[in-house]
């Protein structure tokens, strides 16, 4: 396999897996904050959208006929929840769009073709696809990550096949190796 296929293999699993943590989620448990940052379901299957789009799709020229899902606040956090008025079917649309485009986009390109990201410092707009490649795959990766923690937060079921554990005995396992290290009791 070329370095180009597979690095876009790589890329459509990460995406595989990020949709799989939504999978039967009702939705309120999709849309609901689950960190005290606010980390939802949805809205970081927005924001992955918006990075797909955005990197592998506008810094090549191709557009999307579709209005951009939070970006009349994009630098605000507008990209990382639903409005009310924001259906699931909606959000999830918009990242198989971003995708389906980014896709087009390296099928269409090959590794060192140029790019340019708009909102990069200047003098550091200019930009290839496979620097793109990367940077999208890193992002699917690193929030494919938050998608573990809130889907096992909603559920308890884990990556990558949302098969419920046992919390009970690993949990005990896991305490019972981390109690050596625990601090001491405070003196009174």
């Amino acid at each position: 396999m070329d370095l180009k296929a597979e690095l876009h293999d790589s890329l459509r699993t990460a995406r595989a897996t990020n949709l799989q943590k939504a999978a039967g989620l009702s939705e309120y448990d999709l849309r609901r904050p689950l960190t005290p940052s606010g980390t939802n379901v949805l809205g970081v299957l927005k924001h992955l959208g918006g990075m797909e789009y955005g990197y592998l799709g506008g810094a090549f020229g191709r557009d999307l006929d579709r209005e951009i899902p939070g970006d009349e606040d994009l630098w605000g956090g507008a990209d990382m929840w639903a409005r009310p008025d924001e259906s699931s079917a909606y959000i999830l649309d918009w990242y198989h769009q971003s995708c389906a485009n980014a896709d087009e986009t390296i099928e269409l390109h090959d590794l060192d073709s140029p790019g340019r990201v708009e909102h990069f410092t200047a003098g550091h707009q200019a930009t290839t696809l496979s620097s793109m490649i990367l940077r999208v795959l890193n992002e699917e990766l690193r929030h494919g990550g938050h998608l573990d923690i809130l889907r096992e937060l909603v559920d308890g079921t884990t990556s990558p096949s949302n098969i419920a554990v046992d919390q009970t005995a690993y949990l005990a396992k896991v305490h019972t190796a981390a109690a050596p290290f625990a601090p001491p009791e405070p003196a009174e």
